[in-house]
């Protein structure tokens, strides 16, 4: 089997997302995806990946990897290297899979979870829609919602924290779902660049907390995404005050690469720390470990290198006593090979999934979505990952299509 083409989706509506289709001699097609700037992404894997590529058999995945990964710059980070470098690993597991007829899940040593808990990471429908501002960048087009604002669905539940963050818990619970991730920090890190916040701030930030545990007492995991937007010292604060609530983790409080400063915190705090979704290797993640600066080890597949790296990072994690968690605030593809690769791993403890997306915008993506049923996710038994994009994305007037062929 040799690869003939590669070809990659953009879509004006999706700005942040990318997608890779690897097409072999055998009719098979494998599929990748990663997130953020898409538009470098494209041109690498079409620039650079293409002519090592194409001609070459898609199942010595580990010789792809490491060649790949051998590139000049970006070796070592999350750049357009390593994102497009993770949509290949992907894509190429999707055809190996396909090409034996067997889900991914098998491939990579078989279940040890016939499902994995999800937690809930409260955002709403159009945190990933194009609009007037870059909504990663421009953070107000989030906070200016309000209460009672129209939406798409049920479950527009980045409105529901910050303003119902109890009935929020109560929709959870209903469906399954004990654990939740919330952002109440933010505004108060974007006014003082970090730097500091104050009493006043603190105390408005915990009001979703208090709500959440008015409503369903502990019957809640919380955790605390906190966006590496902090300095040491009101992070500190912000663990202080938490201690109260019990919750789960704090999720990357200070910036994700700078080790020494989480670290410090970790030994300061009793709350986990989690870390870290924008790291890329499992040479940056084993500098992690080894400084005890987190002790949930937090992977993207699409970041970090694809499901092979994410698989040694998770090993080396175990190892070390250490549970994992996969990332998913991206697009369907990550998020099917995330619940695939979740099941097969002893020390993983959730699997990070929107209800907002995998009920929503998920679906006009891909046809099939690992099922969630009494707050579990299971993976797709299909072959490969189980699931492929939808034709109709290709002839949409927003697409941009680039092809490399033999």
């Amino acid at each position: 089997m040799k690869i003939v083409a590669l070809e990659t989706l953009q879509l004006a509506e999706f700005p942040f997302l990318f997608w890779l289709r690897v097409h072999t001699d055998a009719g098979i097609i494998g599929t990748g995806e990663t997130f953020w700037a898409p538009g470098p992404v494209a041109s690498y894997i079409h620039d650079n990946v293409a002519a090592y590529l194409i001609g070459k058999d898609p199942r010595d995945i580990e010789l792809h990897d490491r060649t790949l990964g051998s590139v000049y710059v970006g070796a070592r980070d999350s750049g357009a290297e390593v994102r497009g470098n993770s949509a290949v690993n992907i894509a190429l597991w999707d055809i190996y899979g396909q090409a034996l007829g067997e889900p991914v899940w098998r491939l990579l040593g078989g279940r040890t979870h016939r499902n994995v808990p999800i937690y809930n990471t409260c955002a709403g429908y159009k945190h990933v829609r194009a609009s007037k501002k870059n909504a990663l960048f421009e953070r107000g087009e989030d906070w200016s919602l309000k209460s009672g604002d129209s939406n798409e669905g049920p479950y527009e539940d980045l409105l529901a924290w910050r303003y119902n963050a109890g009935d929020l818990a109560r929709s959870l619970k209903s469906e399954g779902i004990g654990a939740m991730k919330i952002w109440p920090f933010d505004i108060a890190a974007e006014a003082s660049n970090g730097a500091r916040i104050s009493l006043a701030d603190l105390d408005k930030a915990l009001e979703p907390f208090q709500k959440i545990r008015d409503a369903v007492g502990r019957d809640m995991e919380i955790m605390v995404e906190l966006h590496g937007l902090w300095s040491l010292p009101p992070a500190l604060r912000i663990a202080e005050a938490l201690k109260a609530y019990d919750v789960a983790w704090l999720e990357e409080p200070i910036r994700y690469n700078e080790l020494d400063a989480m670290a410090e915190l970790a030994r300061h705090t009793s709350i986990p720390i989690a870390a870290s979704e924008r790291l890329a290797t499992r040479q940056m993640f084993k500098q992690l470990i080894d400084k005890r600066a987190a002790s949930v080890i937090m992977i993207d597949l699409a970041w970090c290198g694809g499901l092979s790296e994410a698989r040694k990072i998770a090993n080396m994690a175990e190892a070390s006593e250490l549970p994992v968690t996969l990332h998913d605030c991206t697009g369907p593809i990550v998020y099917a090979a995330s619940c695939a690769l979740s099941a097969t791993l002893p020390n993983v403890n959730y699997q990070e999934a929107v209800r907002a997306y995998f009920t929503g915008w998920y679906t006009e993506i891909v046809a099939d979505i690992p099922p969630v049923k009494d707050g579990h996710v299971a993976p797709l038994d299909g072959p490969g990952l189980g699931l492929s994009l939808r034709p109709e994305l290709f002839q949409r007037p927003d697409a941009t299509v680039r092809v490399t062929k033999l």
